[in-house]
């Protein structure tokens, strides 16, 4: 079972991302995925879910209206589109994969598999 997140990099505030996060090792086209990020010195925080039909998608209030979480169940892969970045969004980015959530949840700990990650830079 493997996550594999990519699409990071730098970017201007105000630009924008695209992350990718491609699935392998099981059928992950049922369970809801999400994406949580780490800035340093910061515990681990939620983004954005997504359901396993793509029909409910919470997001954090932080990035409401910015981000926009969608998924290829075809092709095994979450992404995450990031507008209108700021420098408050520099971290991490995790995927993450939760079997065994009913709807697609904010809480980290019901997530059984994450991928490794991709770093995500907003310059002001």
């Amino acid at each position: 079972v493997q996550l594999v997140e990519s699409g990071g990099g730098l970017v201007q505030a105000g630009g924008s991302l695209r992350l990718s996060c491609a699935a392998s090792g099981r059928t992950f086209s049922r369970d809801a995925m999400g994406w949580f990020r780490q800035a340093p010195g910061k515990e681990r925080e939620f983004v954005a879910a997504i359901s396993g039909s793509g029909s409910t998608t919470p997001y954090a209030d932080y990035v409401k209206g910015r981000f926009t979480i969608a998924r290829d169940n075809a092709g095994n892969t979450v992404y995450l589109q990031m507008n209108s970045l700021k420098p408050e969004d520099t971290a991490v980015y995790y995927c993450a994969a939760c079997p065994r959530c009913l709807v697609p949840s904010a809480r980290r700990y019901e997530y059984d598999f994450w991928g490794q990650g991709t770093q995500v830079t907003v310059s002001s």
